[in-house]
Order: C-alpha cells, then sequence, then structure tokens
C-alpha cells in the first residue's frame, strides 16, 4: 500500500495529568479535523471527520479491533459483546439479539411504564412538600431498575439489591471493577437455579440460556453467559442514565423547549408502545441531548492492516480515537454547535445529514445492540414525568464534565419538581359551525 503523509499533531505528548476532553478539543482547534499524538506511548489518530469516522465504523470496520482503552471496560466486563472479536464476538451477536427484536422491546413496555410511574409519584410527594430531588441518583436507580427487570425477570426481587452498588457509587475504577466482578457469582446462581428447576421466562437470561452455545464445558458456558449478563446490565444501565441525567438539565435550562414538550404531551393521548411515533418532539430532545453529551463520548479503535484515512496514512497498530462529542459538536457540520436546539432533528432537517452526523450508539456492525430499547425506555421516561411535573434548577456552579468511560458532571443535579396545572377546557359562547 502506498503511504502517503500522516496528520499533523501537537509535538508534546498527552500528559496522563490533563484532562482528555478539554486538551483534545484544544487540539482540534489548532490542527483542524484528525491529528496525530502519542498518548500513554501509542500512536494515536484522532478524528472529529464523519468521512473518517464512517469509514472507520463501517466501510472497512473488519479492520479495526477495538483500541487498547477496552482494555479498563474488560477488568469490569470479562470477555462479553461489548470487549470480543472476531468469530466469538459473532456468535454471541446471534445468540443475544433476539432478546432485543421489536416484541421483546413491546414486552418491556409494561415494566418501564410502571418504575417510572413509581419515580412520578415520589417526585409529585416531593413537589407537595416543596422538597428538592437528587435528578441524577435517581434516574440512576430508575434505570439499573428497568434493565434489571427486563434482564432478571422475576429473579429481580430476589438479588436486585445486590447492584445498588451502580448507582450508589460513581468512581469506575479498578476496585469497583473488582466488586461487579464479584457479582457474576450472583448471576451464576440463578443460572444454576433455573437449570435445576427447568425454568423458563421471556426474559433476556432466559433467551440467553436457551440460545448459548451447546457446545464446550459448561463451566467454559457459564462464565461467558454471566460475563454477557454483566455487560448488558451495565451498558443498559450507564447509557440511559447519563443521557436522561443531562436532558432533565437541558430542559430545566430552556424554558420555551420545556413549554413545547408540554404542548406536546398535553395534546397527545399515550395508551401504548405503538403510540410512540406520535411524539416526535419528545425524541427530538433526547436526540439533541445525546448530542450535546454522548454517554459514549470516544470510541476507540486499532488499525489491523495498513489502511487510509482521506490523504493520510494510516500504518498496521495505531490507535483511532473516533470522538463522537468533538464530531456531534464539529462547527462544519453544525450551525451553533454548542446550543441546545431540537429542531435540528425535524424531519426535514435530518434527512440530508450524513448518518454519521451522531453516532450515540457506535455505528456500523458493533453499534449498540441496546439502543432501540434504550431510546424507547428514554421517551416512555419522557412521556410519564414530564406530562405531570417540571423540574426547576438553578445551576450552583457552571457545568464540569467528567469524560471517564461516560460523560457525566462532576456534580449531581439536584433539582426542585413542581406539579404542572391541568390545561383548562376551551369553552366557546358563541353558535356551534357545522
Amino acid at each position: 500500500m502506498e503511504r502517503g503523509h500522516i496528520p499533523p499533531g501537537p509535538a508534546e505528548a498527552y500528559k496522563g495529568s490533563d484532562d482528555l476532553l478539554d486538551w483534545m478539543n484544544h487540539q482540534f482547534g489548532v490542527f483542524g479535523d484528525i491529528f496525530r499524538a502519542s498518548i500513554d506511548e501509542i500512536s494515536v489518530y484522532a478524528i472529529r471527520d464523519v468521512e473518517s469516522a464512517y469509514h472507520v465504523l463501517v466501510e472497512n470496520w473488519q479492520n479495526y479491533v477495538k483500541g487498547l482503552m477496552i482494555g479498563r471496560v474488560a477488568l469490569l466486563l470479562g470477555d462479553g459483546l461489548m470487549v470480543s472479536e472476531g468469530e466469538v464476538w459473532k456468535r454471541q451477536r446471534r445468540m443475544t439479539q433476539p432478546a432485543f427484536n421489536r416484541e421483546s422491546i413491546r414486552a418491556a413496555t409494561k415494566v418501564i411504564t410502571t418504575v417510572n410511574s413509581e419515580l412520578l409519584t415520589k417526585w409529585e410527594l416531593a413537589a407537595l412538600r416543596n422538597e428538592s430531588v437528587n435528578v441524577t441518583r435517581d434516574v440512576s436507580g430508575m434505570a439499573l431498575e428497568v434493565v434489571l427487570r427486563f434482564i432478571l425477570g422475576d429473579d429481580y426481587e430476589q438479588i436486585g439489591f445486590h447492584f445498588d452498588l451502580l448507582t450508589e457509587q460513581t468512581e469506575r475504577n479498578v476496585a469497583f471493577a473488582r466488586l461487579f466482578r464479584a457479582l457474576g457469582k450472583v448471576i451464576l446462581q440463578v443460572i444454576e437455579r433455573r437449570r435445576k428447576d427447568h425454568a423458563t421466562s421471556a426474559d433476556v437470561l432466559s433467551v440467553l440460556m436457551q440460545a448459548h452455545d451447546p457446545q464446550g464445558p459448561q463451566l467454559a458456558q457459564d462464565r461467558q453467559l454471566v460475563d454477557e449478563i454483566l455487560t448488558l446490565i451495565v451498558a443498559g444501565h450507564e447509557t440511559t442514565a447519563s443521557t436522561l441525567n443531562w436532558c432533565w438539565y437541558l430542559i430545566s435550562q430552556h424554558s420555551e423547549i420545556e413549554q413545547r414538550l408540554s404542548d406536546e404531551l398535553d395534546v397527545t393521548a399515550f395508551s401504548d408502545f405503538d403510540d410512540l411515533p406520535r411524539f416526535p418532539y419528545t425524541r427530538q430532545v433526547i436526540d439533541e441531548t445525546m448530542r450535546l453529551y454522548p454517554a459514549g463520548w470516544l470510541l476507540t479503535r486499532k488499525a489491523l492492516r495498513d489502511d487510509h484515512l482521506g490523504t493520510y496514512f494510516v500504518p498496521a497498530g495505531t490507535e483511532i480515537y473516533v470522538a463522537p462529542y468533538f464530531i456531534q459538536r464539529n462547527p462544519n457540520i453544525w450551525e451553533e454547535a454548542d446550543r441546545f436546539n431540537p429542531d435540528r432533528f425535524g424531519p426535514d432537517k435530518s434527512k440530508h445529514r450524513h448518518r454519521l452526523a451522531t453516532i450515540p450508539f457506535s455505528a456500523g456492525p458493533r453499534n449498540c445492540i441496546g439502543e432501540h430499547f434504550a431510546r424507547m425506555e428514554m421517551q416512555l421516561h419522557l412521556l410519564t414525568i414530564a406530562k405531570r411535573l417540571r423540574l426547576r434548577y438553578v445551576a450552583p456552579r457552571p457545568i464540569q464534565l467528567d469524560a471517564g468511560v461516560n460523560l457525566r458532571c462532576q456534580f449531581d443535579f439536584i433539582m426542585y419538581p413542581e406539579i404542572k396545572r391541568p390545561r383548562r377546557a376551551l369553552i366557546s359562547t358563541g353558535s356551534v359551525q357545522a
């Protein structure tokens, strides 16, 4: 392959003590949509260009495996779907896919609605008492209960509390990974009990138990099954909780958007899963939240063979940092890129936009398997809560981002819920026109 030239970039290596997100933001400002740098003594190409992202994630995805940063995730999740590669990943994906088909997602509507109704009751009581609520903690707990009930079914009542550390501990370090990995024993006990009792269910765990490859030692099968369940719990919790946390913050800061959301919820009735398309603005609010604050703010890949990104040569072994946070705020793609504007996702404005202008769930064959479930869950949350309540928040200090594995705020959002007054019926005193 003809070598070509390499991208420009900073002469000095990235220092681990620097905030990576701020550091990358500066480099993109200096060098444009792609730059080369030394990060942790590794040669990295960082990109915020949609065509380069498309090449790495979709067009030539088989040449790019998960990058070195996935090692941090592997400590937490073992060899689950998020971490595995090659034929192992393909087999895992085929076995897991049926758990996220349309009927499975439709069946989850009742659970999601029930859990959010309980949260609504809690926040309504706080509103009546003029008390604050910890939105960050509460939406995290809601999202965790939803995903655990979806995956574990009736067994949630007996073992769900074991997973509370996902909401109680914010650090995602080695100590946390060890505590979380230990929960694999709890999952294994459920698997063994179901197998002994010949129990079947419609939950995700049963689907995976029935679909699991019967070849090979039982111990190896169970270890892989546990890794899959732990992966789905973390992935299903973190993205949803983070997005809804940011969503409530953004809505609270834009009264005109809150009013438009309220108007849609007031005039349109929701009864079941099939009604969700009737709430386009609700979905636009979620899409715009994920554009500004994608939970998965950075995707890392490694080139297996030499390649090119446009005119730039990519040597085998190069780490590629595809940065959704910066792609989705790229001023060459988005007008007023840092402004919260859900109208960007109106049908007339979205149809001519590059398909990777937003990639909150990654893209290509390795996109998030639970994307449709997560979107439905977030929309149902807003349909349930925002119809009855508004959340008031006065920012005590500027937002401070925590760009770890997921993009978070460094402090919790404490807000005051207020019960919305029902819209008065319009009464006409004139004659009725046929």
